[in-house]
């Protein structure tokens, strides 16, 4: 019998792997990889490993999770080393509860490596601080789109007058419904918004708006998903604090010089 590693691959920079996560690629004989997982992670596997891409795009799955399941269970039945690498954290939106499941259910010898999730990471390289000791105690983490059909059962109103910082994953098809949630709900216009477009890649973009105004920005700055959306007073500290992207390292470092 072999053994399942469930990874998480961070959010895209390939530097912010784990140690472990990127040991369990090297020994794999098997990797299934997601869509978002930055490929350059795949170059440390050894020779003759068998890759497999489960890119799942909104609203199309490559792979089914059903298959994707089935896959692990039949490879590590094989005797392989199996690592299912996955953007972010596992446990995060990433299905890993799903996968760790069947594999308990069929016997199969499994060990979880989590990963550092894109709601931490892509405000942190915007700049925006998720908890801060004068602007937000509380941070809540929330999936922004569900199943095909499947009721709301977000709590709306403990969300919008209860937690300082919400990081909404993949909520950008369903930012009118965010929106319009979380006003209807007492969260004030003027709140900062921030949209964080491919987080920790050379490609990240951030666009800073308030709750009120945030569907015409997403509108003039073509964001898109993969997407973090932040909402909190935290967002206005990007002003301040980005140190990552060159258009706002520029700025920062122009007003230095004066």
């Amino acid at each position: 019998m072999g053994k399942v590693y469930l990874v998480g691959a961070g959010p895209g920079d390939p530097d912010l792997i784990t140690v472990k996560g990127l040991r369990c690629i090297q020994e794999a004989d098997v990797i299934l990889y997601d869509r978002l997982v930055n490929k350059e992670l795949l170059t440390y596997a050894k020779e003759g490993v068998e890759l497999i891409n489960c890119g799942k795009l909104p609203d199309y799955h490559l792979l089914q999770q059903e298959t994707i399941n089935r896959f692990l269970v039949k490879y590590a039945k094989k005797g392989k080393v199996v690592t299912r690498l996955k953007g972010g954290d596992p446990f995060v939106f990433g299905r890993g509860g799903e996968e760790a499941e069947e594999l308990a259910e069929n016997g199969i010898h499994f060990e979880i490596v989590p990963g550092i999730t894109a709601g931490i990471a892509a405000p942190a390289y915007a700049g925006i601080p998720v908890t801060h000791r004068e602007h937000a105690s509380s941070f809540a983490i929330i999936t922004g789109h569900r199943k095909k059909d499947e009721e709301d059962n977000i709590k709306w109103e403990s969300l919008a007058k209860g937690i300082d910082t919400l990081a909404i994953y993949m909520g950008i098809k369903n930012l009118p419904y965010i929106q319009e949630k979380l006003l209807e709900h007492g969260k004030k216009p003027e709140t900062p918004v921030a949209l964080i477009h491919w987080g920790t890649l050379n490609t990240q973009q951030t666009a800073i708006s308030t709750l009120a105004n945030i569907l015409e920005t997403a509108k003039n700055e073509s964001i898109s998903n993969p997407c973090m959306i932040l909402v909190g007073e935290v967002v206005a500290l990007n002003e301040k604090i980005n140190w990552f992207e060159p258009r706002q390292v520029e700025k920062l470092l122009a007003n230095e010089a004066f």
